[in-house]
């Protein structure tokens, strides 16, 4: 096991990575608030209708993942290869697919999701144009994974430190209009988003060929070897499944804050966007703990892996709960920067208070759900995940929103409830060691070399 990647090493540039390509939407968000709050409400339904389509990509991209970091922890470098060049000619051509249907149907999905008729038509655009060029992120996605498994975490900070500086620069462009030129909106801000991506495709496999130990070659774009595909596949389903259950439930609970009106749709978006920062730091020290657990999986360091999962839990908790504290003092003047609706500010301060009982909870999911994957448990947390969201999650909402009249704050105890009994659930499952038994592979060798940290 590489002695040079250790939590540090890969959480730290993955999240500022993901804080980077947040910012993306962070941006779009500010700059389309100075065009329209109703742009803003319709660029947010439609960002998690694509968001969806980007968890389908992860069928391939997190089972892919998965075995690579087992297959370079027992030290069998030449599979693990070849699972990387399968997984990235795979997603392209599913991404290609997907995007086009994406274009094709956005009329009608919208529809389904029921959004206020003055959003529909800034969404509709938005959703065109950005979902049709969702390829772009299946393969960024793949190729970031990929990297990471190998231990080089960085060139995809690089690559979203570009693509916000192209965002930025197109974003001020066609909302502030320099020099005269046409007033775009929401199409302007669509056109910057998808050549920021193609850009940053084009930068991030000109890097990837360059560090990562694969060679890739045009025959290589359709041979699928048929045990790999399948075991990417059947890793990767309920890989993914958790997050795609977990975007599902969003969707619907989108459906249930468009019955309280505009105001709230805006609301949420703006909240949802800010909390991402700290979702992000969970989602980071989760996502380079799987990295660590499934090297220590492949070497067949059980009680090492156990012990890596917990102290990530414990960092994890206590980052996320202070940074949810710091959101919410300065809250009203975060909130300030996005919009001058009293209504929005009042009720965005009360669900970032809210959010300091929801992040703890998260960390658990973040982490330990992690974890479980990473070890080659991949059923156990969609299946808690699919039972939670929809049986406490979902309902939750509509009772403590809708019927009792609470609004967002009810509807956001929901996901209070919904994170932490999911969480427990995990950790549960991570302490039975059930997980122990789960390796996708064997170990050629165990390595004496101290536990990353």
């Amino acid at each position: 096991m590489n002695p040079k990647m250790t939590l540090r090493s890969l959480a730290l540039p993955m999240f500022i990575e993901s804080f980077l390509r947040q910012m993306l939407g962070i941006v779009n968000i500010f700059m389309l608030s100075q065009y329209s709050d109703n742009a803003v409400g319709a660029v947010g339904v439609s960002n998690q209708v694509i968001a969806m389509v980007v968890m389908l990509y992860g069928v391939i991209g997190y089972g892919s993942a998965i075995i690579v970091n087992q297959y370079l922890g027992s030290g069998q470098k030449e599979t693990a290869a070849q699972v990387a060049k399968v997984a990235l000619s795979a997603n392209l051509i599913f991404g290609l697919g997907l995007s086009l249907l994406l274009a094709v149907f956005a009329n009608g999905i919208l529809n389904i999701m029921h959004i206020p008729g003055d959003l529909m038509g800034y969404a509709l655009v938005y959703l065109v144009i950005v979902g049709g060029a969702s390829f772009t992120q299946a393969i960024m996605a793949t190729m970031s994974g990929i990297a990471r498994s190998y231990g080089h975490a960085k060139f995809p900070m690089y690559v979203a430190v570009e693509m916000n500086v192209l965002n930025l620069i197109g974003n001020y462009l066609v909302i502030f209009r320099p020099f005269g030129l046409p007033a775009l909106g929401v199409v302007g801000i669509s056109v910057v988003v998808v050549i920021s991506q193609i850009i940053g495709v084009i930068t991030m496999a000109i890097q990837f060929f360059h560090w990562v130990d694969i060679k890739f070659t045009l025959k290589d774009l359709w041979y699928f070897p048929k045990k790999i595909l399948r075991d990417i596949i059947k890793i990767g389903i309920p890989s993914a499944g958790e997050f795609l259950s977990y975007n599902g439930s969003q969707m619907a609970t989108t459906y249930i804050i468009a019955m309280l009106g505009t105001y709230a749709l805006n609301a949420k978006t703006y909240i949802q966007n800010m909390m991402f920062i700290v979702w992000m730091l969970g989602l980071a020290i989760g996502q380079a703990s799987m990295i660590l657990i499934g090297h220590l999986v492949g070497l067949n360091r059980m009680q090492d892996a156990y012990k890596r999962a917990i102290r990530s839990l414990t960092i994890a908790i206590t980052a996320d709960t202070a940074c949810a504290i710091m959101m919410f003092i300065l809250g009203k003047p975060l909130l300030g920067i996005f919009t001058r609706d009293p209504a929005i500010i009042q009720v965005g301060i009360t669900l970032l208070l809210i959010t300091v009982l929801l992040e703890p909870g998260r960390a658990f999911n973040l982490v330990i759900g992690n974890a479980l994957r990473g070890a080659g448990d991949v059923r156990y947390p969609v299946f808690m995940g699919i039972l939670s969201m929809w049986l406490i999650s979902v309902p939750l909402c509509y009772i403590l929103g809708i019927v009792y009249k609470l609004g967002l704050p009810g509807i956001w105890l929901a996901f209070v409830a919904d994170e932490w009994v999911r969480g427990i659930i995990m950790m549960l499952r991570w302490r039975s060691g059930v997980w122990r038994d789960m390796s996708l592979v064997k170990a050629k060798y165990t390595e004496d070399v101290d536990v990353p940290t």
